[in-house]
């Protein structure tokens, strides 16, 4: 399995980033290339080379300009396959000029228009959406406003809106199946802003963090070193905060930061494998005898909708002969408290008792089989070099009302 890790030890921030994902594609015009298809200009990415105590690494800077020449329009232009979109660019550029002047404020329905009407990777869209919502959610709180009306000073900013997609970009591309991330190190003391001098963690990444699984400190570094919108990006990436899970790492990409401190500002991401043969899964059981049986069936039904992967029963005897249930449920680390709450508030029982355990499962695709009634949905199935197709249930079930036939006159047929 495909894993990124990232060591946050320096803070993170869109551009430290950028600076290090960039380091880990082999592509160095990759990232413009997919930024040109956002249709905003006045600004380029200065990509540079620079020694953060002694460690070389990525520098991404976001340029902006004050006053954009024609010529860069047109070079803009090329870089469009998109011909649906050159009346919306034509339309930027009439605009262009009193927009820098006045450094419009765009809201978080402004930023979603402008990616939903880029070229960039569906995926790509959707990631950069779910970071912007966390930032947006943070202002919201921060300046008690309705989220409709936080205008992003920062956010809406172009480096920021730069920062996050190019983030999702580069995520994209890459494709890892896990991500982790190092215990999030901010510094503390004051630093200025907008709104006059503020305290650090600065509020936004307060909140950012409050409303996410993000485990952070703060250590003796008088400085911010965690901005709202890299806490927003490993906020979103990363599914857990602790030491480096053991990983065999092929490459690593350095992003570094704007700070000269006692400490290296960068940003190290590591991209590597984890031999992940074996699946980890929770086995949650409870013993039930004083539970009606529609009111258990319920349970399963409602268990199976949030995401149990497994749900079943046992008939047991329980103390003085009673015959009861065991309630056997199976389901992911994260689901867990969703799961119990369920069968404490559905059923009877006053405790669940659970064990992890690992299971292999074999490689799957979805495949249709062709019969003289119409396709069927059905799994195919790989172990070792071995191939194994089973047909679904539900599909056999729906062509045999269909065509008046016995489902296993449909098995037959498949056979």
């Amino acid at each position: 399995m495909k894993v990124l890790y990232f060591d946050c030890s320096s803070g993170i921030s869109g551009n430290m980033t950028l600076g290090a994902l960039m380091e880990l594609i082999d592509e160095p015009d990759y990232l413009q290339k997919e930024l040109a298809k956002l249709n905003i200009d006045g600004y380029h990415l200065h990509v540079t080379k620079t020694k953060k105590n002694g460690i070389t690494g990525t520098y991404v800077d976001v340029h902006l300009e004050e006053h954009p020449h024609h010529h860069d329009h047109e070079h803009h232009h090329h870089e469009h396959h998109h011909h649906e979109h050159h009346h919306h660019e034509h339309h930027h550029h009439e605009h262009h000029h009193h927009e820098h002047h006045h450094h419009v404020h765009r809201n978080l329905f402004d930023v979603n228009k402008i990616i939903d009407d880029s070229g960039i990777n569906e995926r790509a869209k959707a990631l950069a959406k779910r970071i912007f919502l966390r930032v947006a959610l943070a202002e919201s709180k921060v300046h008690n406003e309705e989220l409709a009306n936080v205008h992003f000073h920062e956010v809406g900013a172009i480096d920021s809106i730069v920062d996050i997609i190019g983030t999702a970009i580069l995520i994209t591309k890459i494709a890892p199946d896990k991500i982790y991330s190092s215990i999030v190190n901010d510094g503390h003391g004051f630093i200025e802003c907008a709104h006059g001098t503020i305290s650090v963690p600065v509020p936004a990444t307060s909140e950012i963090f409050a409303a996410s699984n993000v485990v952070a400190r703060q250590i003796d570094i008088d400085t911010e070193l965690v901005t709202p919108t890299g806490a927003a990006i490993i906020a979103e990436l990363s599914s857990s905060f602790q030491p480096m899970p053991p990983m065999n790492v092929q490459k690593i990409g350095w992003g570094c930061g704007t700070k000269e401190l006692n400490i290296p500002n960068v940003l190290k991401v590591s991209l590597g494998t984890i031999d992940k043969t074996n699946d980890e899964i929770i086995v949650m059981e409870t013993n039930i005898d004083d539970c009606s049986s529609e009111i258990l069936a319920y349970t399963a039904e409602k268990l199976f909708e949030n995401g149990a992967l497994d749900v079943f029963f046992t008939p047991i005897y329980m103390k003085k002969n009673r015959p009861a249930y065991r309630l056997s449920t199976v389901c992911k680390e994260d689901k867990l408290e969703l799961l119990q709450n369920i069968i404490f508030r559905e059923t009877t029982t006053i405790g669940i008792r659970y064990r992890r355990e690992e299971r292999k499962i074999l490689a799957r695709k979805a495949i249709e089989l062709d019969t003289p009634y119409g396709k069927i949905a059905a799994k195919e199935v790989t172990n070792n070099d071995e191939t194994y197709v089973y047909p679904e249930y539900e599909s056999i079930k729906r062509l045999a009302k269909e065509h008046d036939l016995a489902v296993k006159e449909i098995y037959k047929l498949i056979k």
